[in-house]
């Protein structure tokens, strides 16, 4: 069952939560629809699943118009935020549910469920109710029962922002695998670049309602078309730093200064952003080629074994990601390193004229 939408737009009064979208889902492949709140995640998946109907265009199936076709008539599963589950079933019941309105033979109902425990490792709790279940286990349910249907399509609306940090590597971990054995179109939106790389198949940025860049999530990384998509699809943001190329050399600000080569030696004399993620910045030498400058420390932020320095280069406003645990103090000043072939660049419309070579270091 391929899905289309073509010149999808939703609004709501006078606000915009789609606009013009054009795409097209293969059979058997899963989709991260990654943007920060509001893009229009949700609108999108609402859409898809035939709970709203777009102010204009049309969702096509095998090139039939089905924009107005009821929920109940499409084969279809949903999994959001919040896990919902019927309080008074045990875990069995919610997750057989949708198979026993489906008329579903009793003896195969146990087998379906049973498999899908199993699968999401809920098999020892299907006796239990949902209030003696944790958070996690919760959530397992849930996609159990969304799984269990072996729907054509499944939505998933980032099904694990409400869980703890833990919880969500091993469950992200888990749902790649699950994703990859399922004959089913499967999109799966998120906030996080981290969680769209762990998934993997193919990406769509969105920002504001519009569909920035598509392609296959890893391609789409290392070569994001514009600005926007690269300081969407990382976190932190990628840090930019206004420059220059002058004969065969980049100059950026006071400091910055190395010689054209790799993928940036055919840029032109004239000016440029250039790009750097906050992993490629660093706070000792790393090799004999890194261009350094010097940084005044604006804040120093420990996230679990990390460090992010935020720093203030020339008017800019950087983030430096530094594995372990360090304290700098505001105003310090501090030399930083980084190496030109990191560097992304991007002519004035903000478009993408140079990538580097795809890093292990992503």
């Amino acid at each position: 069952m391929g899905l289309s939408l073509d010149h999808i737009s939703k609004t709501v009064g006078n606000e915009i939560h789609l606009k013009d979208i054009n795409l097209k889902f293969e059979t058997g492949s899963r989709y991260v629809v990654l943007g920060r709140t509001l893009a229009g995640k949700t609108s999108l998946l609402r859409i898809l699943a035939g709970l709203d109907r777009p102010t204009k265009g049309k969702l096509l199936s095998e090139d039939k118009d089905i924009s107005g076709l009821s929920v109940r008539r499409r084969s279809v599963a949903m999994v959001y935020q919040q896990f919902i589950n019927y309080p008074s079933l045990n875990i069995f019941n919610n997750i057989a549910s949708p198979l026993k309105i489906a008329g579903m033979d009793k003896n195969e109902i146990g087998q379906k469920v049973r498999r899908a425990a199993e699968i999401l490792h809920i098999e020892h709790l299907l006796d239990r109710l949902p209030a003696e279940l944790s958070g996690g286990q919760q959530q397992r349910t849930a996609i159990a029962r969304a799984l269990v249907k072996e729907s054509e399509l499944l939505l998933l609306d980032e099904p694990l922002v409400n869980l703890d940090y833990k919880l969500r590597e091993e469950l992200r971990v888990e749902l790649r695998g699950i994703f990859e054995k399922r004959s089913a179109i499967v999109v799966y939106t998120t906030t996080e670049p981290t969680e769209a790389l762990m998934l993997g198949g193919n990406i769509i940025v969105m920002d504001e309602g519009r569909i920035l860049q598509t392609g296959p999530t890893a391609h789409v990384y290392h070569h994001p078309a514009s600005m926007k998509v690269a300081e969407v699809f990382s976190d932190p943001p990628v840090n930019f730093i206004p420059g220059r190329v002058k004969g065969k050399e980049a100059e950026l600000g006071p400091d910055i200064r190395f010689p054209l080569s790799g993928h940036l030696s055919g840029l032109e004399q004239t000016d440029y952003t250039f790009g750097v993620r906050s992993n490629h910045l660093f706070l000792k030498q790393q090799s004999e080629d890194d261009a350094s400058f010097h940084a005044r420390v604006e804040l120093s932020e420990i996230n679990g074994s990390e460090t992010f320095t935020h720093i203030n280069y020339n008017g800019n406003a950087l983030v430096v990601q530094d594995v372990g645990i360090f304290s700098r103090k505001i105003g310090t000043e501090i030399s930083v390193y980084v190496r030109p072939d990191r560097f992304f660049v991007f002519d004035k419309e903000g478009k993408l004229v140079a990538a580097p070579e795809a890093s292990e270091r992503l």
